[in-house]
């Protein structure tokens, strides 16, 4: 497996290598790797340097608490482990991409900005990684209706082409790639530990040699369970895809619940879950937290990808056996939209028409064919709420999180 001077240098800093590592330096996290990183692009250095130059000369105006000059310099003598490290992954047949990589997948970089991964690791058709899809999520222990429900949404995934993107656990992980995969879909398998192994399994080899299927991670290939390792890599899944549906989930606690906690919270794509009247389940919590119940009639995935409410395809409203569940739990009837339902749905649209540059209220208001008074009143709470930037001369607006992505391009590039 070859690996350019960039790519060992940030192999050396941010990862373990398993038995083999005899240092105790503990490797750069996400962020830690990215301060270091625009620090050297801000002199002109790339990360190469490090193995080719006396590292103290290199460094000497280096300073940062939690990355002391010692510990660079412990992590970059681990030559000998990654060059056994890399030998036993290219015999697996795994693949390595740093953050600098062409083929690093570029959503991973606009969401998570410095706190992306340094490296992931995978096998398979890593061209999936930018292609989105549905994220679907859910318990290890899941009941038969909510295998089910997973099993139809990765049959439609198949049919309406959108990958399923999941962690590869059992249950409903597991149900809703394997359904997708059976029908000539494509998944997405963000896994938490065991690469190595799943990259080998009989139950997958089949997908990943039709290019159906890839596997990644951003730790250790060979690293086994850990729990936190399964919590942070939630994000990953959520950031791959295009939108989230919660199968089911156990209140304040487990990966699922706080995944998708975490997605409400830094709003990477439109949550949805999976209807219930269990008094156990976490989806109602998750609602009252800014989910939305996924829709009893569906006529296609699509509308799950702008946060659309019920209301809001009312008109094209069709019978669709995708996903026939109850009324909403709570009050036995279908849940009443709320006015922030919409303008959450307008923040999201704002977020897709003015990717490529800032727009005029009466274009906005044309593109989503609005009226301008309710456009302005949006404009003016997005603005407030800093979700929406507004410019000047002549007067524009722009999604904050463009902007933000812009000044942060420089990061990203690390």
């Amino acid at each position: 497996m070859y690996l350019d001077a960039q790519a060992q240098a940030i192999m050396l800093l941010t990862v373990r290598f398993g038995k083999h590592d005899k240092t105790s330096a503990k490797p750069l996290s996400a962020r830690e790797w990215a301060r270091l990183a625009v620090w050297l692009k801000d002199r002109d250095l790339d990360p190469s340097a490090l193995l080719q130059r006396e590292l103290r000369n290199q460094l000497s105006e280096w300073t940062d608490r939690s990355i002391p000059l010692s510990r660079l310099e412990s992590l970059l003598q681990r030559g000998g482990a990654l060059g056994l490290a890399l030998e036993k992954w290219q015999r697996a047949g795994l693949w390595i991409l740093t953050r600098s990589a062409p083929e690093y997948p570029q959503r991973l970089k606009r969401r998570l900005r410095m706190g992306s991964p340094p490296v992931l690791f995978g096998c398979g058709n890593k061209a999936l990684l930018e292609k989105g899809g549905i994220a679907v999520v859910g318990s290890r222990n899941a009941d038969k209706d909510e295998l089910a429900f997973a099993e139809n949404i990765g049959s439609a995934a198949s049919a309406q082409g959108y990958s399923i993107v999941s962690g590869g656990a059992r249950g409903v992980d597991q149900c809703a790639m394997f359904s997708a995969l059976q029908k000539e879909g494509t998944a997405i398998g963000v896994l938490a530990d065991s690469l190595m192994r799943a990259a080998t399994s009989a139950k997958y080899r089949k997908y990943l040699l039709s290019n159906d299927l890839v596997l990644t991670t951003p730790f250790n290939p060979e690293a086994g369970f850990n729990v936190g390792n399964a919590m942070s890599r939630n994000r990953y899944i959520y950031c791959l895809a295009d939108a989230a549906i919660v199968a089911s989930s156990t209140p304040n606690r487990g990966g699922t619940w706080n995944g998708a906690v975490e997605d409400l919270k830094a709003d990477w794509v439109p949550l949805w879950v999976k209807r219930t009247h269990s008094e156990k389940s976490g989806n109602p919590h998750l609602v009252r937290r800014g989910a939305q119940w996924i829709p009893a009639e569906l006529p296609a995935l699509e509308h799950l990808l702008n946060g659309s409410s019920a209301k809001m395809y009312e008109a094209t409203r069709v019978d669709h056996p995708l996903l026939a569940t109850s009324d909403d739990p709570i009050s036995g009837n279908a849940p009443e939209q709320r006015e922030e339902d919409f303008y959450k749905l307008f923040q999201n649209r704002v977020l897709t028409i003015t990717e490529n540059g800032p727009l005029k209220p009466d274009e906005i208001a044309l593109c989503l064919n609005l009226q301008s008074s309710q456009v302005k009143t949006w404009l003016k709470q997005g603005v407030d709420d800093g979700k929406i930037t507004k410019l000047t001369r002549p007067v524009r607006y722009q999604s904050t999180a463009h902007l933000q992505h812009q000044a942060s391009l420089f990061v990203a590039d690390g």
